[in-house]
Formats: C-alpha cells, structure tokens, sequence
C-alpha cells in the first residue's frame, strides 16, 4: 500500500515520456495538431529567415488553454489553410521558415459554416452560428474593421485581437465564468490598444466596481460601445446609441432624463442636446457626491456651461442653471416637493374636468339620442314651430357673431392646431409617428419656431380679445349688466341651469330654456382665460431660460415643463372631444354646426337653441334689428369646406395625442 503513490507517479512520468517522443517522433509530413504544437508550444526560439531577415517569434499556443476553447477539436490547418506538407524543411511552412503564414480569415470561415447551416435547414439546432453570422456584418461596417491609420494593410483591429482563437471559448450566459470573461473585457480592450481611455476608467466608479469590487454588472467598454458595432463616438448614432445603453442600466434616471427636453430630443433621433455623457462624463463617471465630478453641486455651472456657453444660439448659463433637476419626477415628495405638488395641481384639474364634462357629453348623447328615436325632440325646422314664427320672420337669420369674433375664433382655431402638431412629438417623443412627423415638420429647430411663431398668434389673439372687451365696456359701460342676458359672466342662473340639464338628461325633468348664452359656451370663453395664461407663461420660462434662471432656481423649468405639457394636454383633448360634441357631434347639431363660420342661424334656430333670447327679443321689439338674409351658397360651402376641414384636422391630432398616450405606459 505504501508503495502505491509511487507507482502512479512512475505510470504518470512513463506517459509523459510517451507523448514526448510521440511528438518528437511525428512526421513533418502529417499536419495534425501534435506536429502543430511541436513548435508552437511555447518552447521555440525565434525563426532565422534565409532571406537574412529579423529573425520571427513563434506564435504561442498554450495545449491546456486551445484543449478547453471552442476550436479543440479542430485541426489547425483547417484555418491555416496555407500551410501544407512540405519535405524541404523541418516545420511544413513556406520553403523560407522566417516568413510569416497568411492571417486566418476568421468571417469567411464562419460565414461558410452558417450558410451551410441554412441551406441544410438546421439553423434551430445551431442558433449560435447566426448570432457569428450576424456579428460578422456588424463588424464589416464598425470602426474596427476600417484600415489602421498607421498600416492600411491591417484594420484596427481583427477578431484575433480580442478573442484569442486558440483560447477564446465564451461561458454560458449568467454562469460565474461568463461573470469572469465580462471582468476581463477593459483589460483586453485598454492594455492593448485604448490606455489613454483606460486610464480614465481605472479611476471612474464602474472602473471600480469591475476592477477592484469584481462586479461583473457594472459597465465596461462593450456596454456602452458594443462588442462587434463599434461606431465612431463622432456620429449622432453611436451618439444616441451609448445614451440608450446608459438606460438599460440606468433606468429610472433614463425614463426622468427622456422626460426633459434634452431627453425628448434625443429620444427623437437628434444628438445635439444634453446626453448622459455630457453632463456625467464618459470614460471617467464619477458618483455625484465625488468633489472631482462633473454634476457635483460645486461643479454643475460648469458641466452646464459647456453647452450653454454664449457661443452659436446657446446664450451663457445663469445661475438658476445648477439647481435644474434633469431627474427629478413626481414620485418622491421630500426630494422633488415643487415637482410633487405640481403634477398633483394638474392631475387633479384633468381628471376633475375631464371627469365632468365626458359624463355630461354621455348623458346629453344618450338623451338627444333616445328622444330623437321617440319622436320626441324637434328638428331644425317643424311645421308647428314655423306656425309660432311670423310669417315675415321666416326665412331669416339673426347675426350671432360679427366678422371679427370669426376671424378671431379662425385664427385661435389654426394657431392652436399648429401648437399641437409641432409640439407634441416633444411630448410623446417615441410614439411610433413622433419622429417621422419631427422630421417631416423640418427637424426640432424648425418646429420650435414655428411652435413659437403661432404661441405669438395664439397670445396675440388673445390679448386683441382682452382690449376689444375692453374698449366695448368702456363704451356701454352704462348699460352694462355683469349678470345680464347678453353677459358672459357664470352667475347663479347658470348653476341652476346645470342642475336642471342633469334631471333632464336623466328624465326627471324638462330640457332648460336658455338665453344669449348657456353655461357650456360660457365655460368655452373663459376657460382660454386660464389656459393661455398657464401655458403662455410657462412656455415664455421655458423660451427664454437664460432669462428665467437670472430670476428663478431651475426647478422652475421643472414645473414650467409639467403646467405647459398637461395645460396643453388639456385644452387640446377637452377641444377635440367635450367642444366637439357641443356644437357639432351631438344628435341635434351632427355633422357641423355652421354658425361659427357663417355668422348666423335661422330664426327657427334661435327659437329653438335660445328660446328665452329670441322671446325677449320678439316681445321687446329688437328682433328685428339683429336680422339679416342668409348666407350664400358660396359662403355656405365655404363655411361647410372649412368647418369640415378643421374638424378632420382636429380629430388626426387627437389621434395621434391618444396613441402617444397608450404608447406611453
């Protein structure tokens, strides 16, 4: 028994003498691996050339290291495919021993393979070769495979110079070596050819994680640069690519970076605004709380001022700059409150509205609708209701709005249309439709001026309102009532009148008599009043940051982005569908109510719509004054082409503002 350790020793030490003089034995003649590593085993010297050349090192290959690879059980020739059988000299090269073999084509091997795989329909059996496959054409077009500057005979670099053939052999996804070979990757890649970047990353925290805490799910170089697409970090793709890598990591801080409008930009396909790694850095990321990084308290100006330096359309950051949160978001109350309390205002005023007005446009759908089927509601225009008109009335129509009240309405009309379409790609930027339409509008830069040159319109147009009422109550100031028939002004009757609609729509009453004006039209005038004034204000902060950030800390263009983004939001969805509805969609009025185009509406209308104006008006002797004939043909099918028109435009826009809105969950 003592002597057993012994024998093994004695059999191990027999086989390897074996297969030393098995090796040392092997014919020149037989090109197998044995022959093969017979030289290219580490233990060679250098090969003297006839030709008088300096002498070549022999290529290394360790048995132990190609035995585990992936190409074990291939034959060497198989890839060095110009080497063969050579009696004149003792290593089966070229006649000249100094003269280097022809570099291993590794793409056109395993494309070959591949091909092979599809045509004999066993690409399920070997996925693998694909994936090579697809690798290889990522390759052709990267900036590794262009000619190095310094020898165009060679690219920059070539699949040998990060896998190792004769070792490389890539774990299993997940596995603890996979964990290991993904440690190794800034090794590979900055010792042999970026050390300047190396350097860098030595000393950044996913440096430090990967080198020094063997975190194999911090980044390295292939995260950011991908391991076959290598791009040049010049081009606007590999831009936007790097910045879409920082979120696959980073999501949380992706998602509230893509809610700016560096981050909407950027989601759109333009690079030139703020990424990841302009304000962070890009070798070199260092944790915010580090003193030497670049979004450090003490730092920021600076990080922000690269960008917005005065030079090119970029005026020089103030100071309101440094305290911009480009991740704040509405879920975290003690580190963004201003951010918190804001979405909660406008939360709050969309679903309240929205959950008013939609149930009202229910309810008044569904009893227009069921008394229309019984019979039970009147048309346009009814024998009896002709018999209660005078005879020298019929025919008529009364004038409900002047010229100017429709120029302006017109104008208000297209200008907020044309806000909508410019700006909300910006809003939903990876909606499928939202770059396409970016670039069919001209870009960001020209669609930011044409959104501002139709905010001006918008705001011009209300603000020629303000000083028409103006002008026009200082003129009748005497015969002004505030809560008069022809006023604006929501008074107590217009509350009941809400209430009385409510039983009517439910069948626990009458339809209520209105005057001039009912409360809807009423809530359609004023509601402008607010929305102009939030989002006319908020997106002169956010036109002019240079000015604001003199004034105001930065989370002002925070909030500024939330009031603009969902005031806008609101106005746009409350246009298309609750005003919509009112004078056009509902049973009595569908398609297109005309009145707004043409100016008019027959008596019988009036009798019908506003039965209280039209009976004061009869009964006092003024009806007459505010007669005139009827539109034209022409102007009818202008009034109709254009109604139709804006309606269609009207009706897309709130198409794509609800698909954005779905695509954004």
């Amino acid at each position: 028994m003592q002597n057993k350790p012994a024998k093994w020793v004695a059999l191990i030490a027999l086989a390897a003498a074996l297969g030393v003089i098995h090796i040392a034995s092997a014919s020149p003649g037989k090109l197998d691996n044995a022959t093969c590593l017979n030289c290219h085993d580490g233990r060679k010297g250098k090969l003297e050339s006839k030709t008088g050349a300096e002498p070549r090192d022999l290529h290394a290959v360790a048995p132990d290291k190609y035995a585990r690879s992936v190409h074990a059980g291939m034959e060497c020739v198989a890839c060095h495919t110009d080497i063969r059988d050579n009696a004149e000299t003792a290593n089966a090269h070229q006649p000249d021993p100094g003269q280097a073999a022809a570099k291993v084509d590794c793409a056109t091997c395993h494309q070959a393979l591949w091909d092979t795989v599809r045509k004999e329909n066993t690409t399920r059996e070997k996925p693998r070769l694909g994936v090579i496959a697809e690798n290889i054409e990522a390759y052709k077009t990267s900036l590794h495979a262009r000619p190095n500057a310094d020898d165009k005979t060679r690219p920059n670099a070539s699949c040998e110079d990060c896998h190792s053939s004769h070792s490389f052999n890539l774990p299993t996804r997940g596995s603890a070596r996979h964990g290991e070979s993904h440690l190794s990757i800034p090794d590979t890649c900055g010792t042999k050819c970026h050390d300047e970047q190396m350097e860098a990353y030595v000393g950044s925290i996913h440096g430090k994680e990967v080198l020094e805490k063997h975190n194999f799910k911090s980044a390295v170089c292939t995260d950011c640069h991908n391991a076959h697409a290598v791009g040049n970090t010049s081009s606007n793709r590999v831009k936007l690519a790097i910045t879409a890598e920082c979120g696959s990591c980073h999501e949380e801080s992706y998602a509230t970076y893509k809610a700016t409008y560096h981050g909407q930009i950027n989601a759109l396909g333009y690079a030139y605004t703020a990424k990841c790694f302009n304000c962070h850095g890009s070798h070199g990321v260092l944790a915010v709380k580090d003193p030497q990084s670049k979004v450090h308290p003490d730092n920021r100006m600076k990080t922000c001022r690269e960008c917005h330096n005065g030079k090119k359309d970029l005026p020089d950051a103030p100071p309101g700059f440094a305290t911009f949160q480009p991740h704040g978001h509405a879920s975290d109350f003690k580190r963004y409150p201003e951010i918190w309390i804001a979405n909660k205002i406008m939360t709050q005023l969309l679903v309240g509205t929205f959950a008013f007005f939609w149930l009202h446009t229910l309810l008044w759908f569904y009893r227009e609708y069921r008394e229309r089927q019984q019979r039970k509601s009147q048309p346009h225009v009814l024998v009896d209701a002709l018999s209660e008109v005078p005879a020298r009335l019929r025919g008529k129509h009364v004038q409900r709005f002047s010229r100017a009240w429709r120029i302006a309405h017109i104008t208000f009309a297209l200008s907020l249309m044309l806000l909508t379409l410019t700006g909300i790609p910006l809003f939903y930027p990876e909606a499928p439709w939202a770059a396409p339409l970016m670039s069919l509008l001209g870009g960001p830069r020209i669609a930011g001026t044409i959104h501002r040159i139709n905010a001006v319109v918008f705001a011009g147009v209300f603000v020629w309102h303000l000083i028409y009422v103006t002008v026009k109550l200082a003129r009748d100031w005497k015969n002004f009532q505030i809560f008069g028939a022809n006023s604006l002004v929501p008074g107590l009757q217009d509350l009941k009148d809400i209430v009385a609609m409510f039983k009517w729509f439910v069948g626990k009453g009458p339809r209520p008599l209105f005057d001039r004006w009912t409360y809807w039209e009423k809530f359609d005038y004023w509601a402008p009043f607010w929305g102009v004034t939030i989002i006319g204000f908020s997106g002169l902060l956010m036109w002019v940051p240079h000015l604001t950030a003199q004034y105001l800390p930065g989370w002002a263009f925070n909030v500024a982005a939330i009031f603009h983004g969902e005031e806008a939001f609101l106005a746009v969805v409350f246009l298309f569908t609750v005003h919509f509805f009112n004078n056009h969609f509902r049973p009595d009025k569908f398609p297109l109510e005309l009145v707004m185009f043409t100016g008019t509406i027959t008596i019988e209308d009036l009798k019908q719509d506003h039965p209280l104006q039209y009976q004061r008006l009869l009964e006092s002797g003024e009806l007459e004054k505010h007669l005139v004939d009827a539109p034209s043909a022409p102007m009818l099918k202008a009034s109709r082409v254009l109604g139709f028109t804006l309606i269609v435009m009207g009706l897309i826009l709130l198409t794509l503002l609800g698909t954005g809105f779905v695509s954004s969950f």
